[in-house]
């Protein structure tokens, strides 16, 4: 008879799952049990340890809300969505870097013109003009393709992070689709870096082992090509002070774009202006493939999102 003791249990419990009927399940949950238990026999976690630990995940369950994703915080801080990212993305010679989706990926992107000023109500961001291809490996252009934007205003906060969300609605936030040279343009302001929340479990872990929970300056962009993989991915502004130490680690040298401060009196697509305004360029490479691109949080399956 199996003893349920330190030496036999870990054996039982896997054992437990052995009629699971789908393959990779049973795999997945015979390996989560051989790392877990091997963990607590590693640490010998305390029952305080442990009773700590199921609090802590408790409350990061309970700060999610429909607009809010404190898991996806808790696996980006831990450096999990990275991993899952890379091994994910093995292969991407040629190819534009994949990273992380991040927690703000809310709400309803809807399809807006080239040259719309995105970030309308923020008057007092520096202008930016933000111009982008999309192509194939071998720099074909991809047309008609859905892309995704969405970034930080800059104080530093998301649209659906600001008390008014609900009534105000997106900013900083669009859907643009792909001309027949696979361009996309658009105006908003440049954004900053800027710190994960902290009001949260996440942050009190943060605050709690002394790192600092800074983001360098991004914008992201999901784009969504039929007959490609879905690109998640970021540009991070040049010469940001923490490109080095993202809280999130989702820095990759071949997306830090160099934004070029500008006096010019017009943008590039004639839209007249004066004072400082910086350029954004950035091309993205897609490779072949399939696969599904994530939901907005907040968007019902059923609908477009």
């Amino acid at each position: 008879m199996t003893q349920f003791n330190e030496s036999e249990l870990t054996e039982a419990v896997i054992r437990s799952f052995d009629d699971t009927p789908n393959p990779r399940a049973k795999f997945l949950l015979q390996e989560l049990i051989k790392s877990l238990h091997d963990y607590v026999s590693k640490t010998g976690l305390t029952f305080a340890e442990w009773e700590y630990a199921i609090d802590f995940l408790t409350r990061t369950g309970q700060k999610c809300t429909d607009t809010r994703q404190e898991f996806i915080l808790l696996s980006d801080v831990l450096g999990v969505s990275m991993l899952v990212d890379a091994v994910n993305h093995r292969d991407r010679e040629g190819a534009t870097e994949t990273t992380v989706l991040g927690p703000f990926y809310v709400g309803e992107h809807k399809v807006t013109a080239h040259g719309t000023d995105i970030s309308p109500n923020n008057q007092t961001g520096e202008r930016m003009f933000v111009q982008s291809r999309v192509t194939d490996l071998k720099g074909n252009p991809l047309a008609g393709v859905p892309v995704d934007v969405w970034h930080a205003d800059d104080d530093g906060f998301y649209d659906s992070q600001k008390p008014n969300y609900d009534e105000v609605g997106a900013s900083a936030r669009a859907r643009f689709i792909t001309d027949d040279d696979g361009r996309f343009f658009f105006r908003t302001i440049l954004p900053c870096s800027y710190p994960i929340p902290t009001d949260g479990p996440v942050g009190e872990m943060i605050v709690q082992t002394n790192r600092h929970p800074m983001r360098p300056a991004h914008v992201h962009f999901l784009v969504n090509a039929k007959g490609y993989e879905p690109l998640i991915t970021h540009v991070f502004i040049g010469g940001d002070k923490y490109l080095d130490s993202d809280v999130v680690f989702g820095v990759k040298d071949d997306l830090i774009a160099k934004v070029e401060p500008r006096n010019d009196p017009e943008m590039p697509d004639g839209t007249k202006t004066s004072g400082r305004w910086h350029l954004m360029s950035y091309e993205f490479h897609l490779k072949p493939g399939g696969g599904m691109a994530p939901k907005p949080l907040g968007v019902k399956a059923a609908e477009p999102a």
